[in-house]
């Protein structure tokens, strides 16, 4: 009999509990007046009776709340590279499971999920350690219940967060910023927190991103980590690495492409004769127009105190590429100009400069880069065949004797000696007298032609091989910066 009544009296408590929880959801639910048959009003005061919404929702306080959380990247609306900051817009979401939120769908007309005010449920404090200012999110109030107690809260968030932004391959830059969330008070033993979504999943989710900006989105990175301020009590943190790239085209076109175009017209400058005025003033035109470029973009450069990007070195490289460029216009100018004025040209600079470096730099003879003086010379020549310096066979034996009389005066008057009583009339002493004269100072400017053709000659060599030079110098640095920035883009 003992047995029997044990039974019985297991049944009887079973059956009282039973009746007692139904008597106090109809208690709960007897809300007269127009709630009298609202399913939800009677769920919601059966959920909020004697919840504390200060305490962790948990019977058993060993246990560990789970928070699974999960991050859509809706659009990147700003990146202050000066300030390093970084602000997005996102979907946050997070669901965790609260144990005293539980009840029987057939008690509520099947209902098995409700929504909640925020206010009035436990909500973990999980907070992003980047956060730097307060975003303009909107306020979401209300989270979902379903019946097994599983809480889901999903908000919009405009994050302003601080991130390490490097700038040095703009604007091929790729930059990767860390939403940081975690407990700020919990420790791992009360909140512990783990993905909403698989990585993988995570990592390829683009379909909320707004593709029409600066900058695209490449992928999300997530890494679960514990770690401890103390080593005492151990934090539960999920990081997530937003890794965006930004949209070339806008500063291609308005920063390189001038850029390009003037360095070009620099090069295509050096097909002006040296020895005109035209291309110093050309190239000064250029110089001052590049500066002008540079203060207008100056604005459109990100500017931070760590490091300069590269174009701005770019910039500076071609500034200094075209001063060197009007150095040497001018160095080769004042070498080719008033050649009359300057002395000879040295035995070792006509031999390096107008035998050795034609011969090894493949550059055209010398005839070809002065046919200007040399169409003087020969000018000159015909000039004195035509005239008849003493060279002509004489038709008449006393105008060979006055021609030899003469030859003999000039050679007494270039060695210093008197001449001899001339018993010939004064007029045609005179008439040798200037002829004289006439022949030294032609003698005298073909030297001097002479002189001012060798110095042509050696500034138009010059000219050829600091061109060369400067051409490739410039192709050599064009082609590292386009190997750098096309690396740069498909990384």
């Amino acid at each position: 009999m003992r047995p029997t009544s044990a039974w019985t009296t297991l049944v009887l408590l079973v059956v009282i509990q039973g009746t007692a929880r139904t008597c106090t959801v109809r208690k709960l639910g007897s809300s007269t007046g127009r709630f009298a048959n609202a399913t939800l009003v009677r769920l919601s005061e059966f959920l909020s009776a004697g919840y504390k919404k200060g305490v962790r929702p948990v019977k058993d306080w060993r246990t560990s709340t789970l928070v699974a959380i999960d991050l859509m990247v809706y659009s990147i609306l700003n990146v202050d590279e000066k300030n390093q900051v970084l602000t997005t817009y996102v979907w946050y979401r997070q669901s965790w499971t609260d144990e005293f939120l539980v009840w029987n769908p057939e008690d509520f007309d099947e209902v098995k999920q409700i929504s909640l005010p925020t206010a009035n449920v436990w909500v973990p404090d999980i907070l992003i350690n980047e956060f730097v200012d307060v975003g303009k999110s909107p306020d979401i109030p209300y989270v979902y219940v379903t019946h097994d107690g599983l809480v889901r809260n999903y908000k919009p968030i405009q994050v302003v967060t601080a991130c390490t932004l490097n700038i040095y391959n703009f604007p091929f830059d790729v930059q990767k910023c860390s939403l940081t969330f975690q407990s700020w008070l919990h420790t791992i033993d009360d909140i512990n927190i783990t993905l909403m979504r698989s990585p993988e999943e995570l990592r390829e989710d683009k379909s909320v991103f707004m593709n029409q900006g600066e900058w695209e989105l490449l992928h999300i990175l997530s890494n679960y980590k514990i770690f401890s301020v103390d080593d005492d009590d151990y934090y539960a943190e999920m990081k997530f690495h937003v890794v965006i790239r930004r949209r070339p085209l806008f500063y291609t076109v308005n920063l390189l492409l001038p850029s390009i175009f003037l360095m070009v017209m620099d090069i295509v400058g050096f097909y002006l004769p040296p020895d005109s005025g035209e291309r110093v003033s050309f190239k000064i035109t250029l110089l001052l127009g590049y500066s002008v470029f540079l203060i207008i973009v100056s604005d459109t450069l990100p500017a931070t105190a760590i490091g300069t990007p590269l174009i701005g070195v770019y910039f500076v490289v071609c500034m200094a590429l075209l001063v060197i460029s009007l150095t040497e216009t001018v160095l080769i100018v004042r070498l080719v100009h008033k050649q009359d004025l300057q002395p000879p040209v040295p035995h070792w600079l006509r031999y390096l400069i107008l035998e050795r470096a034609p011969a090894l730099f493949c550059i055209h003879k010398k005839h070809r880069l002065c046919s200007r003086f040399s169409s003087q010379t020969s000018d000159m020549a015909d000039y004195k065949d035509d005239n008849n310096y003493g060279t002509v066979q004489c038709p008449l034996h006393h105008t060979c004797e006055i021609g030899r009389q003469r030859e003999r005066e000039a050679t007494l008057l270039g060695r210093g000696l008197p001449l001899p009583r001339d018993p010939s009339p004064p007029v045609v002493s005179n008439i040798l007298q200037e002829v004289t004269a006439i022949r030294s100072f032609l003698e005298k400017r073909d030297r001097c032609n002479e002189v001012a053709k060798e110095w042509l000659q050696v500034g138009y060599v010059l000219d050829v091989l600091l061109f060369r030079v400067y051409l490739v110098a410039v192709v050599a640095y064009s082609i590292t910066l386009g190997t750098l920035w096309s690396v740069w883009q498909v990384a």
